[in-house]
């Protein structure tokens, strides 16, 4: 046995879960003549839904094929090596089921040096490579490909990425390496840094052929056949690729340091895996392969036992597995059809809103609002979006007349509403308003229609309190934008019930949208938490610590943006009323800033101004600030914000807003931004001994986004 199959035999004790994937091969003759061909397919099975991973039972297998082909090399049996996936699947990267379970440093090296053993023997061959990306290819599936002499890829693949460092790992099977050697370091730093930090955003096959990761691109129908007539090609010589030479000079340090910006920009330098991935891209640049072999091992070792990784795939798991399945969600099969549905109000909030129910559900939407200039510009904004989507090529004319004829406008409620069965409220946020709202859409409606509010913060049993069928009414409460923001909040009333609930989950899941169940409280999940958040924020700088500091404290949590930021983008005044109707809740936690409060006085969009093209603090804003003489170092603001939020959350579990903190981190992670490096905040705070200190134990369990006990 060889000393990798010894290694990988070992690590595979520790992925007793591994679904395992198999390397078949297989011989036949080329096309023209080229000669014998030996073809590795990687499959776990014939459910084709299944994505193949790799752990180390996976990598054992491929690294017996390659036994197999790598004999028939140097015998001179066959003319070249290529390797492929199971239908629209080519391989998605490593078993992260089993990567929790690791305990041990050694034991993640051992992971580490097994996939590079194995995958170096591609481009170690006696004959040419080929990988042909037939269908999703990520990370370690990807590094396959980058082993390989040569590679092709399916115009119809889906999806491409490295993502590792939107987990918290680097790509440790050669990526960080190999790629920058392949197609420089400008674009590697776009693929590996750039496009994880977007929200893991995936290349298309056409951008993977025009990046040079690909050397040739086919049509999906037969994408096989014609990438082993290409190979034949090559291998005759007929075809040459030929690749850019790579600049090693200044460019090189150039995207590196632009790869720095941008982690900076996205992390703050709170999570090492960007830091880590960007100097092994830059030692790349002397070329010496092992170099950057040994390198990615100990990257991935060491970040393997770190939080971020584990909180990485903590979060991961929660947007792809209990987002989609909603804890406390009712029987689906109590859910009623949504044939038509109504929206209350045409302002901004209320036309997003009503262009996500037609293009998701594709039924006929009423607008309504109080006067018919209003309700004629918020159709007007959903055509217009409409037109913009038929000019990107997103839909077709057919499909644009189509929904543009399923959305109206109308002043009057019972016209609009009548044979409505959801319609949903986006009118000013005031109980009064809202109550007034229900009481003329319950007399219009259907008696089976959902009554649904898009509150922020007021209470859904209240503004149901005074209807004949209470039991209709549910919250549904979406984040801006909404076309981007994923979270819904579906806020359960005192006396929804099972049907009316379901049937809103049933909603959600047609709109695409991650689900999360909430009791009806104060602000429900995001905007509770965020307030106190920011709360804390604006009493350190009401008591007199500087703005800078205040805002400087909260970086290492690598938030999406600065507190006073995120101010602006939900809107000053927003901000107060949330703030006005926490403290009317709860007055011993949640205070009323008089600075916010005379900064929404004055008119003023937020405290910065940006005309250096970096935000200052607003010179007429600064003038307006009255602070006391307590200053706090960025510690004790960082200390004193976390020990509130830490505070907060235990209060809400207590209270059951919401099943368990794993769904206060979904909320945080969809409707908010947070990272996934954070796993959301409960991670962190217990990462940090806050949750302790504060609350006297953990949010999770020892080994739930942490390493075993």
């Amino acid at each position: 046995m060889s000393t990798t199959a010894e290694l990988l035999k070992g690590a595979a004790e520790l992925f007793p879960g591994e679904v395992v994937t198999q390397a078949h091969v297989r011989h036949f003759d080329l096309p023209l003549g080229a000669g014998r061909f030996a073809l590795i397919t990687l499959d776990n099975g014939h459910d084709h839904t299944k994505p193949t991973t790799l752990g180390p039972q996976s990598l054992a297998n491929i690294d017996a094929a390659l036994d197999q082909v790598e004999k028939e090399a140097a015998d001179g049996d066959i003319v070249g090596v290529g390797v492929t996936g199971k239908p629209f699947i080519f391989a998605v990267g490593a078993d992260l089921k089993g990567v929790e379970l690791l305990k041990r440093h050694e034991d993640a090296l051992a992971i580490g040096k097994g996939g590079h053993d194995v995958l170096k023997r591609l481009a170690n061959l006696a004959v040419p490579s080929f990988a042909y990306y037939n269908g999703a290819a990520m990370g370690g599936g990807v590094e396959i490909g980058l082993h390989c002499t040569y590679r092709t890829v399916s115009a119809a693949l889906p999806a491409f990425s490295l993502p590792e460092v939107f987990l918290g790992l680097v790509p440790g099977w050669g990526g960080c390496t190999l790629l920058p050697n392949l197609i420089g370091a400008d674009k590697a730093v776009s693929v590996i840094i750039e496009n994880s930090l977007n929200q893991n955003k995936q290349l298309k096959g056409a951008q993977v052929h025009e990046l040079g990761i690909a050397d040739a691109i086919f049509e999906g129908a037969d994408f096989l056949e014609q990438s082993l007539i290409w190979t034949a090609s090559v291998l005759k010589g007929e075809i040459t690729v030929e690749r850019p030479l790579i600049d090693r000079g200044e460019a090189w340090d150039q995207a590196v340091a632009r790869g720095r910006f941008i982690a900076d920009g996205k992390v703050h330098g709170a999570a090492p895996a960007a830091y880590r991935a960007l100097d092994i891209i830059a030692a790349a640049k002397s070329g010496d392969l092992q170099q950057g072999y040994d390198a990615e091992d100990q990257a991935l070792a060491d970040l393997i036992m770190g939080g971020e990784l584990r909180s990485g795939i903590y979060a991961f798991n929660l947007v792809q597995k209990r987002g989609k399945r909603p804890a406390g969600a009712p029987d689906k099969s109590l859910a009623r059809p949504v044939t038509k549905v109504g929206v209350v109000g045409a302002g901004l909030m209320a036309s997003q809103l009503a262009l996500l129910f037609l293009r998701r559900l594709e039924v006929p939407v009423v607008l309504t609002d109080i006067d018919q200039e209003r309700v004629d510009k918020g159709v007007g904004y959903v055509h217009a979006e409409i037109d913009k989507l038929l000019g990107k090529g997103r839909i077709n004319q057919d499909k644009a007349n189509r929904l543009k004829a399923l959305v109206s406008g109308v002043l009057d409620k019972a016209e609009g509403f009548a044979d409505a069965d959801f319609v949903i409220e986006a009118v000013f946020e005031e109980m009064g308003v809202k109550q007034k709202v229900f009481a003329e859409v319950e007399a219009v409606a259907p008696a089976h229609a959902i009554l649904a509010t898009n509150t922020s913060s007021l209470s859904v049993s209240e503004m149901a309190s005074k209807l004949k069928h209470p039991e209709r009414v549910v919250g549904f409460h979406f984040f801006n934008p909404v076309a981007i923001l994923p979270l819904l909040e579906i806020v359960r009333g005192e006396q929804t019930d099972e049907a009316s609930l379901a049937t809103a989950f049933g909603v959600a899941k047609k709109l695409k949208k991650t689900a999360v169940l909430v009791k009806d409280a104060p602000a429900f999940v995001v905007n509770r938490i965020l307030t106190r958040f920011m709360g804390e924020i604006q009493n350190v700088i009401d008591e007199g610590t500087p703005v800078p500091v205040a805002e400087k404290a909260v970086e290492p949590l690598g938030l999406p943006m600065s507190p006073l930021v995120l101010l602006e983008l939900v809107g000053p005044a927003i901000g107060l009323h949330v703030s006005e109707t926490l403290n009317r809740a709860f007055p011993e936690r949640f205070t009323v800033s008089p600075n916010l409060k005379a900064v929404v006085e004055a008119g003023k969009r937020g405290f910065y101004v940006y005309d250096s093209g970096k935000p200052e603090l607003d010179p007429e804003v600064a003038a307006l600030l009255k602070q006391g003489d307590t200053v706090l170092s960025e510690e004790q603001v960082r200390a004193r914000v976390l020990d509130a939020v830490a505070q907060e959350i235990g209060l809400m579990l207590d209270e059951g807003v919401v099943a368990e903190a794993q769904d206060i981190d979904l909320c945080l992670i969809t409707g908010a931004g947070w990272p996934f490096h954070l796993g959301g905040i409960t991670p962190y705070l217990d990462r940090e001994g806050v949750s302790e200190r504060v609350n006297g134990k953990r949010f999770l369990e020892q080994g739930v986004a942490s390493v075993p006990a």
